[in-house]
């Protein structure tokens, strides 16, 4: 078997040093010849390093990396192009100082090359210069990549005046790329979000995003088809292991790593990064959540407290096209973000409303995010022995301890963190707190639910409603229905009146119809009764 390429990014070495490499250079060929300045966001650990080493390499007419590619048969010429790399991975971007010894350290070595030292000019002059003086010297037009260009801007994503000194100085930086338009062969910028008010935007009307573009979609991360047709021999190898059958293991693998859609084609894709982790190690985990989420993610959802509704990812919330193509800092959804950083992926794509719908891609997504990230927006302490706690609860039919459970989690949290706009007066400040609550309610009974591993389904619909929730285990089914500032009574007469339990008529397991009621002013479970579900 050829060696997993788990956290490469340099195509060259890849490819001298015997790991498999996923093809796509087919879709490369197509790239470098149809248009000229690209832009492509994906979320982390996706490939996208990888991809523009590949570029590199390709505009640097390494040929004798290509053999047995399908670019190998498509390009005659391998014209070799002087190539200018930013790579903005690895760097620490506290203050704009930072970002403008990055780029003074990157000039500097191609000065040297090409003998274009000017100590008094600007960064900004400085590569403006360079590439006149690479074109004039090699008669050749320049290729521009640069990787992760928004690092810098989404480690300072709370400090406006960072935010700001960095944007001018891109502005005076990547602005010359316009200017200097008759010595470009290429240019391609990746990054996990495209930023409005960054000018590389704004500046280059020739500019061709190709972050939804069917064409492009799986240009970074690998496909069914791509899975088993270079995986094969390693799927078996991971199904002995796990004493499965290959289709049951590759219908896990699928569960866990698959489900991301980047165009209305929605070709599915699965997560590079976890998939090969997966088949290295034989088994099921959290790889990508386990590579750390990132800073700037974790304070944007703390700031934004209770108002994610977790019940809501799962179902699927829409939003528009523009917001995900083009993000602003100080959008206060933070759902666009979740979808540029992975944690959401389409599910829906309507063109004609230009409104996609969008919710968690897969299980190691859902889970992971469960784990990781909702005690940044509910403030709960660890929920570990809670869950095991529950767990035993569900399974021997102890309703009472549950409650009392969810009531010693709910008692922990220490405060909400309601935002209420200037111009509101008391009632309404009252209102929102009151949502707040609610939310907070929601958000703590469907994430520990989900949590405990056993089938959880939330606003099941029937003919005649929804039920708020459903628990099932071995031999039990748990009909739960809700209520803030009412009465178990009358959450129990919404089950038997909308016949939640018809359902389960045949169903062998017996089935335990919960109703719960939640105080606002408490902010706690105040009350529950147990009935007999059929």
């Amino acid at each position: 078997m050829q060696k997993l390429p788990i956290g490469i990014q340099d195509f060259k070495g890849l490819r001298e040093d015997g790991y498999l490499y996923v093809d796509k250079t087919e879709i490369i060929y197509r790239l470098v010849t149809e248009a000229k300045v690209y832009f492509l966001s994906r979320p982390r650990r996706f490939g996208k390093s990888l991809l523009c080493s590949t570029l590199r390499a390709y505009f640097e007419g390494k040929k004798e990396c290509f053999k047995g590619l399908a670019i190998e048969k498509l390009e005659t010429e391998w014209a070799e192009y002087p190539v200018l790399y930013f790579d903005f991975n690895g760097e620490k971007y506290g203050n704009a100082d930072n970002l403008e010894l990055m780029l003074s350290r990157h000039l500097s070595q191609w000065e040297r090359s090409y003998g274009c030292t000017d100590p008094n000019e600007s960064v900004s002059g400085r590569f403006y210069n360079l590439v006149i003086r690479i074109h004039e010297q090699t008669g050749k037009r320049v290729v521009v990549i640069v990787d992760e260009y928004d690092k810098p801007l989404l480690e300072s994503f709370d400090d406006a005046e960072i935010q700001e000194q960095s944007r001018a100085l891109f502005k005076g930086f990547f602005g010359n790329l316009k200017k200097l338009d008759g010595y470009l062969k290429f240019v391609f910028f990746t990054g996990v979000t495209k930023f409005s008010k960054v000018s590389i935007f704004s500046d280059l009307n020739q500019l061709y995003d190709i972050s939804l573009d069917p064409r492009y979609e799986s240009v970074c991360g690998i496909t069914a088809d791509e899975l088993t047709a270079n995986f094969a021999d390693r799927i078996q190898a991971m199904a002995d292991e796990n004493k499965e059958t290959y289709d049951e293991c590759l219908a896990l693998l699928k569960k866990n790593y698959d489900g991301y859609h980047f165009s209305r084609q929605m070709t599915d894709i699965y997560n590079p990064f976890s998939i090969l982790r997966a088949l290295s190690t034989k088994e099921f985990s959290f790889y990508w959540f386990s590579t750390g989420t990132p800073t700037f993610l974790v304070k944007r959802l703390a700031s934004v407290g209770s108002a994610l509704d977790f019940k809501r990812l799962t179902q699927g919330v829409s939003v528009s096209i523009g917001d995900i193509t083009d993000y602003r800092p100080e959008n206060p959804n933070i759902i666009p973000l979740l979808y540029q950083t992975g944690y959401l992926t389409i599910k829906q794509f309507d063109m004609a409303a230009q409104v996609l719908t969008l919710a968690y891609p897969n299980s190691e997504v859902k889970y992971g995010m469960l784990n990781s990230l909702a005690p940044e927006v509910t403030d709960t302490v660890d929920t570990t022995s809670p869950l095991v706690d529950m767990r035993k609860a569900l399974n021997v039919k102890d309703v009472d301890a549950m409650m009392l459970i969810l009531k010693s989690v709910y008692a922990s949290l220490p405060y909400i963190k309601p935002v209420y706009r200037e111009d509101m007066d008391e009632e309404d400040r009252q209102d929102v707190l009151n949502k707040y609550i609610e939310r907070d309610f929601q958000n703590v009974i469907y994430i520990f639910f989900l949590l405990m591993g056993q089938p959880t389904y939330s606003e099941v619909q029937n003919n005649l409603g929804r039920a708020d929730c459903i628990v099932e285990t071995a031999n039990y089914v748990y009909l739960f229905e809700f209520k803030v500032e009412a009465s178990a009574d009358e959450a129990l007469a919404q089950i038997r009146k909308h016949e939640y339990a018809t359902r389960y008529a045949s169903d062998p397991r017996e089935v335990i119809c919960v109703g719960v009621n939640f105080g606002r002013r408490k902010r706690n479970i105040t009350e529950w009764k147990v009935d007999s579900g059929l």
